[in-house]
């Protein structure tokens, strides 16, 4: 279970005294125990993978967004910080899918859906579907934001 080992891992960082690491699966597993409450479960029961993996998704998106805010703030140094804890936040996400692997889902899509590029108009409303069809696909392991560029490239 993904949320076992990310308590083994902040005992290991805690023992190598890793203050960044420690503190950033520290937050994960904090936010195991809210997502647990959330959901009207008991705090002292462990999160499912596919549970987790959805929260650190979410934590990870928090760290890029304020990492963001910090570099256009002028504060680089807590920019750094934030895109340290991402880095250990992804190392326990699932591999992300690639462009190219996106890339040939969205051409296969568009083959079996019967989709062409027509007036732009059509275009957008068969781009909203396809995105919709290859993420369903991924089921989660390919970045939103990556397959809208895809599929915009395919309609260009």
């Amino acid at each position: 279970m993904l949320t076992a080992q990310i308590r083994t891992d902040m005992v290991s960082a805690m023992k190598a005294k890793d203050d960044l690491k420690r503190d950033t699966l520290r937050g994960a597993l904090s936010a195991f125990t809210n997502e647990l409450v959330a959901k009207g479960r008991k705090p002292t029961e462990e999160l499912s993978d596919a549970d987790a993996v959805t929260v650190l998704k979410r934590l990870g998106k928090q760290r890029k967004e304020a990492a963001e805010v910090y570099t256009k703030g002028g504060r680089a140094e807590l920019a750094e910080k934030e895109l340290s804890e991402l880095k250990i936040i992804e190392s326990y996400l699932p591999q992300m899918a690639s462009r190219e692997d996106i890339e040939k889902v969205a051409r296969k899509k568009m083959q079996e859906l019967g989709i062409e590029a027509g007036s732009p108009a059509e275009a957008l409303a068969k781009a909203g579907k396809l995105t919709g069809v290859v993420m369903k696909e991924f089921a989660g392991t390919a970045d939103g934001n990556l397959v809208k560029e895809v599929i915009a490239s395919l309609f260009a």
